[in-house]
């Protein structure tokens, strides 16, 4: 019951008011029953001349008053004993299922609990519930010009995840797959976790979420969802969903010309600048560091621009209290692009700096492997991940100390860069990237500013 709040109350079930016939005299219920309840379809039914019930989905909708219809003939022959254990009986059984419904649920999604699991949900069917018949782009800017500025409400990231139609696998990681969906006609990219990287999936939406983190070369996300299907819980992530794929395919299946190099350099760059900036203000943002920045977390636009993703590992700095939120994920980096002070164990964990750092030397790979396609006199390199001459194709972390830290190897930078002006610029930019001490290295926004005046200066069109 509700006198304790006025008649008021909070739920994602429903509204609820009854009549019963007690003792010859018609009792007013009004209430509010969890979803768990309205799913267990006991509240919403009424009984001919002895309750009338009505469930509804709007505020205050249960501020009705409602009448029990005239007695029939055989029901005025029924004495108070009779009405009493005709009423009684339904209600304890009904009771009884509740309580068996909701130990069953309990049971079930125990592991889910901090993360609001309900009962089987079946998929909702209106594109436009609880979105007044926007499109994507517009709930997006929504999203980003107003409010907190921190994402979507979760109901309506919850009604988007449950009217998603899954179409296609277009990729798969340690941490799942990736789907192309559609969404009221509109592509998607869902990204399905396995149950036993839950903490990645939440970290990642909790990164998305962060206050004013929507950047144009920061992956679009859109909602974040636990789905039951009966045997086991789906962890899903649904984001913008671009076609090109991830930078890693682009490369191996396209080359670049000089302009295409700037355009992708300066647009990763960007959004990587993006997370590493402090806003500061009562809707700022916390800086964030990457911390498995690389080419398969690295999404192609179809302007030809790019969008970093996967944020599974970031970390967060408070700057007032001086802490780093790092995730309690037993997750590292990719051992390919990890720094020499990661390798080696000797990064300073309690200074941010550190892993802002840390993701500028795996910038530095990752525009190696963008410059290594582009053709340069009618030439150009098949593609290759960094250290591909060095380290075996799945490198150990042994294997990548002793070649980064201890023989202080690099990528080579081809002579024929020399050659043209940003390709030069390029090399430089890189080699400062890869310095063994991380203090030394450029930071996102000095390599930003660099890449956008060579831009002016070389008339590229990006």
């Amino acid at each position: 019951m509700c006198e304790t709040t006025n008649y008021t109350c909070q739920t994602e079930g429903a509204c609820w008011t009854s009549v019963m016939l007690t003792n010859g005299k018609e009792e007013v219920i009004k209430s509010c029953i969890s979803l768990l309840e309205l799913k267990a379809q006991v509240y919403c039914h009424s009984s001919n001349n002895i309750t009338r019930t009505e469930c509804c989905h709007s505020d205050f909708c249960n501020n009705v008053t409602l009448r029990l219809p005239p007695a029939s003939p055989s029901t005025s022959h029924f004495g108070h004993v009779e009405l009493t254990v005709i009423v009684t009986i339904p209600i304890c059984v009904l009771s009884l299922a509740i309580i068996l419904t909701a130990y069953t649920c309990q049971r079930r999604h125990g592991t889910y609990r901090k993360t609001r699991r309900q009962c089987i949900e079946e998929p909702l069917t209106d594109c436009n519930l609880d979105t007044d018949g926007k499109c994507l782009k517009d709930l997006i800017y929504d999203m980003t010009t107003s409010g907190s500025g921190s994402g979507l409400p979760l109901l309506v990231q919850r009604t988007i995840a449950r009217t998603v139609i899954i179409q296609e696998l277009v990729g798969k990681g340690r941490f799942g797959e990736v789907w192309k969906g559609k969404w009221c006609g509109e592509d998607v990219a869902v990204k399905i976790f396995s149950s036993r990287d839950e903490r990645s999936w939440f970290r990642e939406a909790e990164i998305y979420q962060t206050v004013m983190l929507r950047h144009e070369n920061i992956l679009g996300f859109i909602a974040a969802d636990n789905k039951d299907n009966g045997t086991w819980t789906q962890l899903w992530l649904i984001s913008e969903y671009q076609e090109q794929g991830s930078l890693y395919d682009y490369l191996n299946r396209t080359t670049v010309t000089i302009g295409g190099v700037m355009k992708l350099a300066l647009s990763i760059v960007s959004g990587l600048a993006h997370l590493h900036m402090e806003i500061v203000g009562t809707r700022g943002k916390p800086a964030i560091a990457h911390r498995d920045l690389k080419s398969k977390n690295i999404l192609v636009k179809k302007n030809d621009t790019c969008a970093i993703a996967d944020l599974g590992l970031a970390v967060k700095h408070d700057s007032i209290a001086n802490t780093i939120d790092i995730p309690q994920n037993p997750r590292v980096g990719t051992k390919r692009y990890m720094a020499p002070e990661l390798l080696d164990d000797s990064i300073n964990m309690y200074h941010f700096e550190s892993f802002k750092c840390a993701d500028i030397y795996s910038l530095g790979l990752v525009y190696w492997e963008i410059a290594r396609r582009c053709t340069v006199g009618g030439v150009v390199d098949e593609y290759q991940l960094p250290y591909y001459d060095m380290v075996p194709s799945d490198p150990s972390l042994d294997d990548m100390k002793k070649v980064v830290c201890e023989q202080k190897l690099r990528p080579n930078i081809p002579n024929q860069w020399q050659s043209f002006e940003a390709l030069r610029v390029m090399g430089r930019i890189m080699r400062e990237c890869w310095y063994a001490n991380g203090k030394a290295r450029l930071t996102a926004l000095r390599i930003k500013k660099t890449l956008s005046q060579l831009c002016v200066d070389e008339d590229f069109k990006l």
